[in-house]
């Protein structure tokens, strides 16, 4: 029961932190099932995501809450500017959730619990079919929402939104045609000139990848006390701002997919614990969107992560956390593994280079799906054509293909796109920030990444969702979102390693 003493906006506050703690109890319940879940307790963690749900969906649509903004609404002269954002933007969100029926919320997650579970058991199978029905139910899910909130002829177009908000098809679509028009002759000259990437990653010990990306990942930042790392099927980041719980995978032939991995969800986790505390559970302590949050852990990846400033500081402990295995490894043959450049069918393997020729694939089924023209049963032939067209290989079955993502089987469709965004947005960060600390780079060689996460705090973290994507692109790098910044980035990182001396000039 909230105090009647207080004012109408500490009440508003004090509801909306009601919300914040039911959907975080759910979060914790999402990531234990992807961590820890015992095999046979699918059913009963479906039924209790369904209940969470519910009990979200009824705190964030209590009536009061539409009374309250009423109430703040017509005083809004007397507001101040941090007040007025969090008025505008809980009044969008509460106008949406409370025209979601709040069965249609717990049916939702009910299927994206079960649809997960289905979606691991037929990626280890090879069984699309078993699968199929899961993920046309899904579709189904999400053109509903759309139609229940008023996107019923733009149902795509929503599902951006919700992930980006402010973007639309349109304007990705634009940005993806000038991505990929500079993109594929690049990928084309790149791939041609790298030799096959030397195999110098075997037999790396699990227990010492786990102790060289613990240290990586804290000293760039990431807060253990308030975070852990873990293993799962699919690496991801979810939790709350102050409980952040990340997973990775280890494999003793691969031990940067487990080091980068973890780097990327540590650039999710250092977003979430940048979020302003005291507003926890209002839009000034919440991320803007997927496409933002892709370009914290895109930045921390790769253009920090992969750059000889960076190794010329982790080298050594890389080197004595593996003795035997580097002992022949020379330091130029280290980084070129490193920056590996060799197509690949999946797109979490996927090198920078040619990462985002996988999201293009992606972005081009899910605008099929949402306008009818394809049908989910015939979505390997399709999925199989496109990545032939796009990236250049065929799966050889469906496990390496169209079931290889974990995201529609949790409906999050539109999510994709966020990822090629999140990736021109860091390169627009990286250039920006080295414009304003030109020796940025001399600070990793140190070891030392406190001035950019401070600068990033201040300039992406801590503004929360008062400005949509597209408006904070803006207002820190001082110019609209645009692709030709991380093709620039490519071309400086990749043709120097790859390329004729002539390409490069």
């Amino acid at each position: 029961m909230v105090s009647p003493s207080l004012s109408p906006y500490e009440q508003l506050l004090a509801k909306l932190r009601r919300t914040y703690l039911v959907e975080t109890v759910g979060s914790v319940l999402s990531w234990d099932e992807q961590v820890n879940l015992p095999e046979d307790s699918a059913g009963l963690r479906a039924d209790q995501l369904a209940v969470m749900a519910e009990l979200s969906h009824e705190a964030s649509t209590d009536p009061e809450i539409e009374t309250l903004l009423r109430t703040l609404e017509a005083q809004a002269a007397t507001l101040s500017p941090d007040q007025a954002v969090v008025v505008r933007l809980t009044r969008r969100d509460y106008d949406r959730m409370t025209k979601l029926p709040a069965a249609f919320v717990a049916e939702k997650a009910r299927q994206s619990s079960a649809a997960y579970h289905a979606w691991a058991e037929c990626r280890k199978k090879n069984d699309f079919p078993n699968y199929a029905p899961f993920l046309e139910r899904h579709l189904a899910l999400a053109k509903e929402e759309a139609t229940l909130l008023g996107w019923g002829d733009r149902a795509y177009d929503y599902a951006i939104d919700k992930h980006d908000p402010g973007m639309t098809t349109a304007i990705v679509e634009a940005l993806f045609a000038e991505l990929k028009e500079g993109l594929l002759p690049l990928v084309r000259e790149i791939v041609t000139a790298a030799a096959p990437p030397p195999d110098v990653f075997r037999g790396y010990p699990i227990e010492s990848q786990r102790q060289f990306l613990r240290e990586v990942t804290e000293r760039l930042g990431f807060d253990y006390r308030r975070g852990r790392i873990d293993v799962s099927l699919h690496p991801f980041c979810g939790g709350a701002p102050s409980d952040v719980r990340m997973t990775t995978r280890f494999n003793e032939h691969a031990p940067l997919d487990s080091l980068f991995s973890s780097i990327h969800e540590t650039g999710h986790g250092l977003y979430e614990q940048g979020l302003s505390i005291p507003d926890l559970g209002t839009p000034l302590g919440q991320s803007v969107g997927m496409g933002v949050h892709e370009s914290q852990s895109r930045l921390w990846e790769n253009q920090v992560s992969r750059g000889r400033a960076f190794w010329s500081y982790f080298e050594p402990r890389f080197r004595s956390c593996f003795p035997e295995q580097t002992r022949t490894v020379d330091s130029e043959t280290l980084y070129r593994a490193i920056n590996a450049v060799e197509p690949t069918l999946i797109r979490v393997d996927a090198d920078e280079v040619t990462y985002n020729l996988h999201i293009l694939l992606r972005f081009e089924i899910e605008q099929r799906l949402f306008k009818g023209s394809l049908a989910v049963k015939d979505l390997p032939a399709t999925w199989n054509a496109l990545s032939s067209e796009i990236v250049g290989l065929v799966p050889p079955n469906d496990t390496l293909g169209v079931l290889q993502d974990v995201h529609w089987s949790g409906g999050a469709f539109g999510y994709f796109p966020s990822y090629c965004i999140g990736n021109m947005m860091a390169a627009q960060l990286w250039y920006t920030a080295l414009t304003q600390f030109p020796d940025l780079e001399s600070d990793f060689a140190r070891g030392d990444f406190s001035r950019l996460l401070g600068w990033l705090r201040t300039k992406i973290h801590r503004e929360g969702r008062r400005f949509d994507t597209l408006a904070l692109v803006q207002r820190v790098t001082g110019e609209p979102l645009s692709p030709r910044h991380l093709l620039r980035y490519l071309r400086e990182r990749y043709l120097p390693l790859y390329a004729t001396p002539a390409a490069q000039r």
